[in-house]
């Protein structure tokens, strides 16, 4: 079973990030996530986002990479979108990473040097999300560039549509999302 580091996204570790992670949990995976934000949730991305700039994005950036230090380095590192950044660095710049979910977003592998060898990652994405049309560049990059890479794009879905506590829940495409992570943590085994 695998031990994955979650990171949640702008509106901070909901109830629906915590159940993602408990559907884990279920499963026999090991998974930590760490609050970025002492507790504070918000009801929309832009509340959130403003959290985030008022706290400053370096601080909520290192708070991410530093709740990895206490863990072994053999994790899978996940993010919901704002999460992805420090789920990706620590991907990509601490050594022992077993593999990547990207939710919601995905950032040029450039942000932090080269892609590891035989890391693989799994890319999650709604086709008509606002949020990670921005991504989407840097999410097929990573995909056509890297052999263990696969990049799912969800139809219909707004962004976060994963969190069953949010308005832009879908039931469906989220249990699509949950089967498909599972499957790339089986994987790894």
């Amino acid at each position: 079973m695998a031990e994955i580091l979650l990171f949640h996204h702008a509106q901070g570790l909901t109830p629906g990030v915590h159940a993602f992670a408990d559907r884990l949990r279920s499963a026999g995976h090991t998974v930590h996530t760490p609050d970025l934000f002492d507790g504070r949730t918000f009801g929309d991305v832009e509340s959130g986002v403003a959290h985030a700039q008022q706290l400053g994005f370096g601080q909520v950036f290192a708070r991410g990479v530093a709740a990895a230090d206490e863990l072994p380095t053999e994790l899978v590192y996940a993010g919901f979108s704002m999460g992805v950044m420090p789920a990706q660095k620590l991907t990509q710049t601490r050594l022992g990473a077993v593999g990547a979910l990207f939710y919601d977003s995905c950032l040029p592998v450039s942000e932090f040097g080269e892609w590891p060898d035989g890391v693989p990652v799994q890319i999650h994405g709604g086709t008509d999300d606002e949020w990670f049309a921005e991504d989407l560049e840097a999410a097929r990059a990573l995909a056509d560039s890297t052999p263990a890479a696969e990049l799912f794009l969800y139809s219909g879905t707004a962004h976060l549509f994963a969190d069953s506590s949010l308005d832009a829940y879908d039931p469906a495409a989220a249990e699509l999302v949950l089967e498909r992570t599972l499957s790339f943590l089986e994987n790894l085994s």
